[in-house]
């Protein structure tokens, strides 16, 4: 006998999943509840284990290719004895000894094992099985409409790696696509926030009726592939998993925001000697004392006296949403790529307490275990590169964020003092910001502001609450 393993609803209004990696290929015995798949959605990566014992005798999705809830995604030749004794001895303890480490792991829900880590990370740290001979099977007709009941629209909506695609039939997303129309920007109508296909021909401009025709679809360019070099090395690997994540919200970052960027350097003599004064006393509290702490400190500062740049643009309601918090996010270099973990609260801790919470997180993101609500949420971000930090650069929006920070390298530079050249600490600030929410004027003098509290960095005590 066989039985069609169906992609779940693994609910929150998912409708769909990206494969990320096999635990399994074909020819494979597994027993029930064995680690089997790997799935990424917008809200975490699922681990989902075999619901039944048997032997694989079907893959039908690649590592990178998505499936709709409710796709057979893989067969499962069950009965008794089927393949169990034909699986490789090594495999076999491979898959204990990967059981006995999930036990220790997360709670199991209906579906899988929800991973605290980054999703998709696994991708890139560890060799996955050979199963590319596994082709599509075209039966499993996508089942997004019995998806599980959408999340409700509206409030401001966060773009990125744990944001809920909006809510649409497979029919309505390939009309959107066609149409050349992002989804995100359609005001939903339908039941629980779910876009329909009027919703979109009347977003396009045609009236959404029965007698109307269907909005011709706006042509677009197809992606040219790369043709290889003759005779020339090559190696390619799947674009999937957070890597694609990124891609993808650094792009729609560029394709919302008009960005513009603002650069000023920051004499930092007494950032220097006040820092230098301070680490003892950090030192025997436990805590490595970097500059970026009185940075976070200083950029909320200013973010207090210009509430517009802690803002972000709801573009479902055409509403500027003014946050009340302050959630530091602070971009950390990984081995899967750049993660942005969130200081929650910057505004309520002391400059040793964020210097200790920077510490963690940027532990946990480059080690994959960070939880999905410390990597969302930030209401402003700031990005250093360090030792790297170059000469000044424009970085792009955290969207829907307004404005980002980015910190260069700390240099010793001449400088002009009361009409003499002397050798001083210079830092360049880089500074982009949403010209449509925020005007020139306004960003060059939060800029200023950030830099007058580092210049003179007792005045954040001052401020303090």
């Amino acid at each position: 006998m066989s039985f069609q393993f169906k992609l779940p609803d693994i609910g929150e209004g998912v409708t769909e999943g990206e494969i990320v990696e096999w635990h399994v290929a074909v020819g494979d015995s597994v027993a029930e509840d064995d680690p089997m798949v790997e799935v990424m959605t917008d809200k975490a990566t699922v681990t989902i284990g075999a619901p039944k014992a048997g032997q694989i005798s079907e893959v039908n999705f690649k590592p990178g290719e998505v499936a709709q809830v409710g796709d057979v995604i893989v067969v499962i030749a069950t009965g008794a004895g089927a393949g169990a004794a034909t699986e490789d001895p090594e495999r076999q303890e491979a898959k204990a000894q990967a059981k006995e480490a999930e036990s220790e792991g997360p709670a199991a829900t209906a579906v899988g094992d929800i991973r605290e880590g980054l999703p998709g990370t696994s991708f890139f740290q560890t060799p996955r099985s050979s199963n590319g001979s596994a082709k599509r099977n075209g039966a499993g007709a996508p089942a997004a409409a019995a998806a599980a009941p959408a999340r409700a629209s509206g409030g401001l909506q966060q773009i990125d790696f744990f944001q809920a695609k909006p809510m649409a039939t497979p029919a309505t997303r390939k009309l959107a696509r066609d149409m050349g129309l992002d989804l995100r920007r359609i005001p939903p109508s339908g039941p629980n926030g779910r876009t329909t296909r009027d919703d979109v021909k009347g977003f396009a401009g045609s009236a959404p009726t029965q007698t109307t025709q269907q909005a011709p679809a706006v042509p677009r360019q197809a992606a040219q592939p790369i043709v290889a070099m003759q005779g020339e090395p090559e190696e390619r690997k799947p674009f999937v998993g957070i890597r694609r994540k990124i891609a993808q919200r650094m792009q729609t970052a560029k394709n919302t925001a008009a960005h513009f960027t603002f650069v000023e350097e920051c004499h930092c003599d007494e950032l220097v000697a006040l820092r230098e004064r301070l680490k003892p006393a950090a030192a025997e509290a436990g805590v490595k004392l970097t500059y970026l702490p009185f940075i976070v400190k200083a950029v909320v500062a200013a973010l207090k006296k210009h509430p517009v740049l802690n803002t972000a643009l709801d573009e479902t309601t055409n509403e500027l949403v003014y946050r009340k918090y302050f959630h530091m996010g602070i971009a950390a270099a990984t081995p899967s790529g750049l993660m942005v973990p969130v200081v929650r609260h910057a505004d309520q801790r002391s400059i040793l307490d964020v210097a200790r919470e920077i510490d963690r997180l940027g532990d946990g993101a480059r080690e994959g275990t960070l939880k999905a609500e410390e990597l969302s949420g930030s209401t402003f971000t700031i990005t250093s590169l360090g030792r790297q930090g170059g000469l000044f650069a424009t970085p792009v929006l955290n969207h829907p964020e307004v404005g980002i920070l980015g910190v260069h390298q700390m240099k010793q530079k001449p400088v002009v003092r009361d009409g003499e050249i002397t050798i001083g600490n210079v830092m360049l600030l880089s500074l982009s910001f949403d010209h449509r929410i925020v005007d020139g004027h306004v960003g060059a003098a939060f800029a200023y502001d950030i830099i007058e509290y580092l210049e003179t960095p007792e005045r954040l005590f001052l401020d303090m609450v």
